[in-house]
């Protein structure tokens, strides 16, 4: 079997989503580091437009494509043993809809730590430099990295990073870890004792909060150290299904070996009964999603920038295409589920979730 093929970046969340899933399908795989364009041309293949992070090539006569959660649809269809999607249709529904925040709304705590603070922006225009060769010399390092600190620092607007957020971002991202860390200690994995995707995309954002930005670092070892250590033991699960549980370990007797991927019926929790999982389901139904619709509003209405009331704080951006069809794509997943399983979500989470997805 062809190996597939992936190029992207170190500081990439998205890289680190797709690798880790990857290793943890046992998918034969290579990455490619450095300018994607260069190295996708010296293959005669021509560069997607526009070009992000990770771009892959499913096998040597496909054509480059990107974006993490259409591709990882696509290797689940084609490498069924171990899904990371629950079969549960709430619990898929569940699953998707944290990834997606993952996806869109945690990213905007990394772009805001890399880009907002001296010794973080010190430490990522540096090394990001080093990222596309470490033989450059010093000259040429400093010219690389003050061109990329002052395009991205120019970039803060996309993610709404601003002197009326900046403070609301970083409380939620303390928020968030604290939900995260509760989470953690009942269960390895947000939805059970296997990992989904939306575990995979939350990994994806933290390899860069906790694994490369020093202040979001700093903030999350004040928390627990449970999350630096569930963000390297994610990193790598390609032999997760072979490992003895951390109970029979601790206990010393009753060894379990964990037996349950090669089927997807095993291994989920029952959402319902997982209070700490709802307590980041709320955020994103409180937060995430009223964003997500009035980024969609403001488009479709024709206007540049928009705002709305998130907390106590007003939150202004300029629009973002991408997050209106994100906005699209996780209504159509709602509207995939019966009356009663959307009655069950809504009795799980409230009905701000219900009102924002269905009209």
């Amino acid at each position: 079997m062809q190996s597939l093929k992936v190029f992207g970046n170190p500081a990439s969340p998205y890289t680190q989503k797709l690798i880790a899933y990857l290793r943890y399908k046992n998918i034969k795989y290579s990455v490619t580091w450095g300018d994607v364009k260069s190295n996708l041309e010296l293959l005669d293949k021509t560069p997607p437009f526009p070009i992000l992070l990770p771009t892959v090539l499913l096998d040597n006569n496909s054509d480059p494509i990107t974006d993490t959660t259409p591709i990882i649809r696509v290797l689940e269809e084609k490498f069924q043993n171990k899904s990371v999607f629950p079969i549960d249709p709430k619990l898929a529904f569940i699953n998707y809809l944290i990834e997606d925040y993952a996806d869109e709304w945690l990213t905007k705590f990394m772009f805001h730590f890399r880009w907002n603070f001296d010794d973080d922006i010190l430490n990522a225009k540096n090394k990001l430099t080093f990222l596309h060769g470490v033989t450059i010399d010093d000259k040429t390092k400093d010219q690389i990295a003050e061109f990329i600190s002052k395009k991205q620092i120019n970039r803060l607007w996309v993610v709404g990073s601003n002197e009326n957020t900046k403070d609301f971002i970083e409380q939620n991202y303390k928020s968030f870890l604290i939900k995260l860390d509760k989470c953690l200690k009942n269960l390895p994995f947000l939805l059970g004792k296997r990992p989904s995707s939306c575990d995979f995309a939350i990994f994806g954002q933290l390899s860069q909060l906790i694994n490369f930005d020093p202040t979001s670092r700093a903030i999350a070892d004040g928390i627990s150290l449970r999350l630096s250590a569930w963000v390297d033991l994610m990193s790598d699960l390609s032999g997760y299904h072979d490992q003895i549980t951390s109970e029979s370990l601790i206990r010393k007797k009753n060894l379990i070996k964990i037996n349950y991927f090669n089927d997807n019926d095993d291994g989920w929790i029952n959402f319902e009964d997982n209070k700490s999982l709802a307590s980041i389901i709320e955020e994103i139904s409180n937060i995430y999603l009223p964003y997500l619709k009035a980024n969609h509003d403001a488009l479709k209405g024709g206007v540049e920038t928009f705002s709305l009331e998130l907390g106590n704080t007003i939150w202004e951006q300029k629009t973002f295409p991408y997050q209106s069809k994100c906005y699209k794509w996780i209504k159509e997943e709602f509207n995939k589920l019966s009356d009663d399983d959307k009655s069950d979500i809504e009795k799980y989470i409230g009905s701000n979730i219900t009102q924002i997805l269905i009209n």
